[in-house]
C-alpha cells in the first residue's frame, strides 16, 4: 500500500475526523449578529488557559491561498478577510471586498434568518469598527466565525443544516481557481473516474516547515511537469482522496498520541486494528521511542492506558515475542511516517509499513544492540536522548540534519545503521573528551550491526583487541592521576589527551606512562594498597598486547576508535563501582553512566 492510499484509509477510520469538505481550524471569536444585521457582540471563544488557547471547529475547508487573488473562506476567515481588518493599513486592501461579494453571491437569496443576517452585516459593516472589538496593536490571528443573536439552538452559521447543504453541492465551485476547473480521470489512489485536485492542501505541524504548512505533493513548475498535464494533473489524484489524506495526516501531526520529534523529523504512525487495540498499539510504540507521560500528566482513562501499556513495555524489553505478550495485535499493519521540511514542500525521510510483530521483533534488536553494563542511569532511555549526544552543546537543534531520519528508519527496518552515526559520535568524543553510557552504546551498536564485530556489553578483562585494551589502559592512567592528586587537577589527562590518544596512541601512550610514574611516587606514599592495585591492573592490560618492539599501533581505525571508548568507558565505570563498594556512605561521585 502506497503512503497516500494508507492515509487516505486511515482518514476512514477515524472518528472525530471532519467530514469531506471540511477541516479542523483554530477559531478564536464569534461575531454574534442582531437580525439587522448589527452586531450585538463579539465573544471570545479561547480558553482560559494561561496561553488563551484557541477552539478547534470543524468549518468549511479553507481553500488554498497563493499569489496577490484573494480567496474567502466560506461562513468563517480571519480578521482581514471577515471583518476587513486590513483596510486599516492599507485602503487598497480587497480581502473584506471579496469575502463580502462571495456571500453575497451565494446568500442574498438564501430564505433563512441566520443568512440574511449576515448579509445585511456585510452591506452594512465598516471595517473602521474593527478596532472597537479587538486590540489592533496585536491583532488576532485565529479564526472567527458568525451566529445569530436569540438562536434558540445556539449553532454557528456554518454549522446550520441548510447551509451545510449549500457547502456541499457548492462548495467545489467556491473554491474553484477561474478558468482552471478539475478535470475527470482515473484517481490514482481509489481507481476510479473523478474530478482530479489540481492542487493538495497544505500539511500543518512539520517541525520547521512554514507555519502556513507546505506541500507533501505539488507541481508548480514547468520542471516538475510533463505531457502538456498541468499541476495535479500529473499525478491524478480525486478531489475526495487528496482530502481525506490530507485531513488524516494533519489530524496526526497535530494529535501527541499519534506524533514523536526525532531530530529534525516530525515523526506520525498510526495502526490498522479496532480502536481500542490501536491505541494500545500507538501507545506502546511511542514508549519505544520517548519518554512515557507521568500519570499526573494524563486522564484516568489515558493513565489506565498507560498503566496497562508500561506493563507490556517492559515485556516487550525483557525479549518476549509480542505473540505471548498481545497475540491479537502481531499482526496488526503499522504504519510510520517520517516528515522534514524542505523550503516550501516536505520532504519524506522514511515510510515504514508492515506488522506491528515485525516493528517488535527489529525493536527488540535495536535494544540488543545497544545494551552495555553499566546501562544509562535514567533507565531507557528515548532516541531523541541519544541523539542529543550528537548536537554540538548537547543542544536538540544541534542534531546533524538527516542523521536522526537515516538511524529511524535503519531501527524500523532492521537494516545497517548510517555511518554517519559511528564518525559523528568519534567527532564529538574526540571533541570534548565525554564518553558516557549514551556515546558508548551507540558505538557498540554501529560495530555490531554494520561491522559484524564483537563489542563486549560489560567489562571483558580477557578481550585482545588493541582499541579495546588501549581504552582500559588510558582509564588506568587517569585513575591514577585522580587517586594520586584527589579532585585538585584543572584538567586530568582525559581532558588533554583522549582525542590523540584514541586516534593515534603512539604519540601520546610514551608521555601517559612517564607521567603515571610520577603519579605512582605519590600515591605510594598517600595508599601503599591502592598503587600496588592498579599496578598489577596496569601489568595485566599491558600482557595482553601483542609483543615485539613497540606493541602500541601508530594509529587506530574508526572501529578501534569505537572500542577503545567502549574499553574507557567499561574500566572507568569499574573503578567508579569499586569505589562505592568500598564507600557506600561517603559522599557521592559523579555516575559514570550519566
Amino acid at each position: 500500500m502506497s503512503l497516500l492510499s494508507a492515509l487516505a484509509a486511515a482518514y476512514d477510520r477515524l472518528p472525530h475526523a471532519p467530514p469531506y469538505g471540511y477541516s479542523s481550524e483554530k477559531i478564536g471569536f464569534c461575531v454574534i449578529l442582531n437580525p439587522d444585521g448589527t452586531v450585538a457582540e463579539v465573544a471570545d471563544l479561547r480558553g482560559t488557559d494561561k496561553k488563551r488557547s484557541p477552539r478547534i471547529m470543524q468549518v468549511p475547508a479553507a481553500p488554498k491561498r497563493s499569489g496577490s487573488t484573494p480567496r474567502p473562506n466560506f461562513t468563517w476567515d480571519n480578521i482581514n478577510y471577515a471583518l476587513g481588518a486590513g483596510l486599516l493599513g492599507d485602503p487598497n486592501d480587497c480581502r473584506f471586498d471579496a469575502f463580502k461579494a462571495k456571500h453575497l453571491e451565494y446568500l442574498r437569496d438564501l430564505q433563512l434568518p441566520d443568512a440574511r443576517a449576515f448579509c445585511r452585516f456585510l452591506e452594512t459593516w465598516d471595517p473602521c469598527c474593527v478596532a472597537d472589538y479587538f486590540d489592533m496593536a496585536k491583532p488576532p490571528t485565529e479564526g472567527v466565525v458568525f451566529a445569530l443573536a436569540g438562536n434558540p439552538a445556539k449553532v454557528f452559521l456554518h454549522e446550520l443544516p441548510e447551509l451545510h447543504a449549500l457547502w456541499s453541492s457548492e462548495g467545489e465551485r467556491w473554491k474553484a481557481v477561474e478558468g482552471k476547473s478539475s478535470a475527470d480521470a482515473i484517481c490514482l489512489l481509489t481507481g476510479r473516474r473523478s474530478p482530479i485536485a489540481r492542487t493538495h492542501a497544505a500539511i500543518k505541524g512539520v517541525w520547521g516547515a512554514q507555519v502556513a504548512g507546505a506541500a507533501l505533493v505539488s507541481f508548480n513548475s514547468d520542471a516538475y511537469e510533463s505531457y502538456g498535464h498541468e499541476q495535479g494533473d500529473n499525478a491524478p489524484v480525486s478531489e475526495a482522496a487528496t482530502f481525506a489524506y490530507t485531513t488524516a495526516l494533519n489530524l496526526f501531526l497535530s494529535d501527541k498520541h499519534h506524533r514523536l520529534q526525532i531530530g529534525d523529523t516530525s515523526t506520525v504512525f498510526w495502526a490498522e486494528a479496532e480502536e481500542s487495540a490501536a491505541a494500545e498499539a500507538e501507545s506502546l510504540f511511542a514508549g519505544f521511542f520517548d519518554t512515557a507521560p507521568t500519570r499526573d500528566d494524563l486522564a484516568a482513562t489515558e493513565a489506565t492506558l498507560a498503566q496497562k501499556v508500561g506493563e507490556k513495555l517492559g515485556a516487550i524489553r525483557e525479549g518476549k515475542p509480542l505473540v505471548q505478550i498481545l497475540p491479537d495485535l502481531a499482526g496488526a499493519r503499522f504504519h510510520v511516517l517520517g516528515l522534514a521540511p524542505n523550503a516550501a514542500r516536505l520532504s519524506v525521510r522514511f515510510y515504514w509499513d508492515s506488522t506491528f510483530g515485525q516493528l517488535v521483533a527489529n525493536y527488540q534488536r535495536f535494544l540488543a544492540d545497544m545494551a552495555l553494563e553499566p546501562p544509562p542511569r535514567d533507565g531507557w532511555p528515548p532516541l531523541w536522548r541519544y541523539l542529543v549526544e550528537l548536537a554540538v552543546q548537547g543542544k536538540r537543534e544541534n542534531v546533524p540534519p538527516l542523521i536522526a531520519g537515516e538511524w529511524m528508519r535503519a531501527i524500523l527496518t532492521g537494516s545497517r545503521y548510517p555511518m554517519t552515526l559511528l564518525s559523528t559520535t568519534l567527532m564529538r568524543v574526540r571533541s570534548d573528551g565525554e564518553v558516557n553510557a549514551y556515546r558508548a552504546a551507540i558505538l557498540k551498536s554501529v560495530l555490531k550491526r554494520n561491522l559484524s564485530m564483537e563489542a563486549p556489553v560489560a567489562l571483558d578483562p580477557a578481550n585482545q583487541n588493541k582499541g579495546y585494551i588501549l581504552g582500559r589502559l588510558f582509564a588506568v592512567y587517569e585513575e591514577v592521576q585522580r587517586a594520586a592528586l584527589g579532585g585538585h587537577v584543572n584538567a586530568t589527562i582525559k581532558d588533554k589527551f583522549y582525542g590523540a590518544a584514541s586516534a593515534t596512541p603512539q604519540k601520546v601512550f610514551r608521555t601517559l606512562d612517564a607521567g603515571s610514574q610520577n603519579h605512582f611516587s605519590k600515591l605510594r606514599k598517600l595508599s601503599a594498597g591502592r598503587a600496588v592495585n592498579l599496578e598489577k591492573l596496569l601489568t595485566s592490560i599491558t600482557d595482553l598486547m601483542e609483543p615485539g618492539n613497540d606493541p602500541i599501533p601508530s594509529s587506530l581505525s574508526a572501529a578501534e576508535q569505537a572500542l577503545f571508548g567502549i574499553g574507557y568507558y567499561h574500566q572507568r565505570s569499574d573503578f567508579f563501582r569499586k569505589r562505592d563498594e568500598a564507600d557506600p556512605e561517603g559522599s557521592p561521585v559523579t555516575d559514570a553512566s550519566a
